[in-house]
């Protein structure tokens, strides 16, 4: 996708040309935010400028030739110069080569990484020529099809250097091993297969990528919406060679096989800007790596896009507009908690709010606020750090994770002093973090008196719009999420069939599902009373609060998501 500064450049060029006017630049751009498509394609299918207008506009821009790949025959030579994986994620298509130089027709000439890309995975001179995202993706389609970049002829280019590969893995001296390692790892071929890898890992919308090796054999897999899917497994004897190549590329100690190493590999794939979070950890196979990729063009950090129910969004956003207090998010780890906080934050921030978080990691940088990244190993913990922040005269503060009584107890003290404190903690529902915080020695005359309110939530994946199909459960499916046949007689279900938009699983995307505990008197003379959780869950659920299961039941009836997710990802309460 071309960056919002170039969408700026070329929609401005067409204002002042008097091709379009502002009005229609505007509303081109919202669908354009929407449909996930170029500024020009978007403007040539509203129909308000001419497809031979975009490219001559283009041409004066860039300097570069323009092509019409509809009229054009491209031998299958030059073709095979480019990689279908490639050809997808860049969107372009090669159109011919000369002079040790390939010319590829491009969807987006005005991003300048792309070229800078393909140099690199190429290893030749590359330079552009235009043409329209729709005219790339046809003749995508009409040379390359449905074929994939194959692994299998990536593998072959290593030839002679699979055996060196399992030397290096059997080499008693660490010296001689290092210094073959770091030439194993400028491998173009090596290069290639990570980042083909890396490439189908973002384009497929992955939050994971796990390396995995085994005593016979080396997998790959991809976490998307929370489930993991396993690419072809490359041969066993790679497994060293792109851990190798990994730690490279996060400054990590390559010679360090022993103990587990933490980094971070910052990449601009196609334009996006693409954080990878690394981790090893030695097995006794080798080096088990995950990636946590962080594609800040995906994530909508917004609580409009969060998921919550129009209701419990309106409460929510009075409760962080409150001058004080203590709101935590709860749920397991990779539940969205860290998410919905920043979306928040987003939502409060302003020139008039000081706004100072703490985190570990610090995953998303957001404009106007002070982010403080954790580092246990030199004694910047959440609580030492929560101290500075208090003298740093913040009106709203962040804590990335209450994990200790400490913590705990300068969070309350913050709140107390006048400050909006935000911060997740791990339990099953919210509850239960009534008891969670009591278990960590913290007295209940506090609790009631610094808590504001706890969101309990969860991820469950959202149907495919495109392939869902409305179907009748059976009775076993209703009476796992609590319902009869009679209750529902008058409702519809949806799943998904699968089609080529979401690769045939029915699912595209996740949402949160919530429930949000708001503290009142009645539910503060428990807490002081001690009372179990389950008096606590009935007070609330009395005043107003949807349990999990009840959000999920409303996000079901709406078609967003199934009965499975929410079973899945829910308790049910009597």
């Amino acid at each position: 996708m071309v960056n919002s500064q170039s969408r700026r450049a070329l929609g401005e060029l067409l204002v002042a040309k008097g091709l379009i006017n502002e009005e229609q630049l505007q509303e081109a751009l919202e669908k354009q935010k929407k449909a996930k498509r170029l500024l020009g394609q978007v403007l040539i299918d509203l129909d308000f400028v001419k497809e031979a207008d975009v490219v001559m506009t283009l041409r004066e821009q860039t300097g570069m030739p323009s092509i019409n790949l509809d009229q054009l025959e491209i031998p299958r030579d030059i073709l095979d110069r480019v990689s279908p994986s490639v050809t997808r994620i860049y969107k372009v298509i090669p159109v011919s080569w000369e002079d040790n130089t390939l010319v590829v027709a491009m969807a987006d000439p005005l991003n300048a990484h792309t070229l800078n890309d393909l140099r690199f995975l190429l290893g030749c001179e590359v330079k552009g020529a235009i043409s329209t995202e729709e005219h790339v993706e046809r003749a995508i389609e009409k040379h390359y099809g449905t074929e994939m970049e194959s692994v299998g002829e990536l593998l072959e280019e290593l030839g002679e250097q699979a055996g060196k590969i399992t030397e290096i893995a059997e080499e008693k001296e660490p010296e001689t091993s290092v210094q073959q390692l770091q030439q194993l790892t400028e491998q173009v071929p090596v290069v290639k297969l990570l980042n083909l890898v890396l490439m189908q890992a973002v384009k497929a919308r992955a939050s994971d990528i796990h390396f995995e090796p085994f005593e016979d054999q080396f997998k790959i897999r991809y976490r998307v919406d929370g489930t993991l899917y396993e690419m072809v497994p490359p041969p066993k004897h790679l497994s060293l060679a792109l851990a190798s190549r990994i730690k490279v590329m996060a400054n990590l100690d390559i010679a360090e096989r022993r103990l587990p190493q933490d980094g971070r590999i910052q990449i601009d794939m196609g334009g996006r800007e693409v954080d990878l979070r690394i981790s090893t950890l030695p097995t006794v196979f080798g080096e088990s790596i995950v990636m946590r990729v962080l594609d800040r063009s995906i994530v909508m950090l917004s609580l409009d896009h969060v998921g919550m129910l129009p209701d419990d969004l309106v409460k929510f956003e009075q409760l962080i507009k409150k001058p004080n207090g203590i709101i935590l998010a709860t749920g397991p780890t990779g539940c969205g908690k860290t998410t919905t906080l920043y979306s928040a934050l987003r939502a409060i921030n302003s020139p008039e709010i000081k706004i100072i978080t703490t985190e570990d990691p610090v995953e998303y940088n957001i404009p106007g606020i002070m982010q403080v990244q954790i580092k246990e190993a030199i004694g910047l913990t959440f609580a030492s750090c929560l101290r500075h922040i208090l003298r740093q005269d913040p009106d709203v503060i962040l804590v990335g994770e209450i994990r200790d009584l400490e913590t705990a107890e300068i969070a309350i003290q913050a709140s107390l002093t006048g400050h909006m404190v935000l911060s997740t903690l791990h339990t099953n529902d919210a509850p239960s973090t009534i008891t969670r915080l009591v278990d960590m020695q913290i007295e209940p005359f506090l609790i009631t008196s610094t808590l504001e309110a706890v969101l309990g939530q969860r991820l469950v994946r959202t149907l495919c719009q495109n392939c869902r199909e409305p179907y009748q459960p059976g009775e076993n499916e209703l009476q796992a999420i609590g319902l009869t046949a009679d209750e529902v007689k008058e409702r519809t279900f949806y799943r998904g069939k699968g089609c080529d938009l979401c690769d045939n699983v029915g699912y595209k995307g996740r949402t949160g599902i919530y429930e949000l505990l708001v503290m009142s008197e009645d539910i503060r003379v428990l807490i002081i009373g001690k009372a179990p959780t389950k008096d606590v869950r009935a007070k609330a659920r009395e005043q107003g609060m949807r349990t999990m299961r009840e959000d999920g039941l409303e996000k079901i009836y709406q078609g967003i998501t199934t009965i499975e997710e929410v079973v899945k990802g829910t308790q049910l309460f009597a």
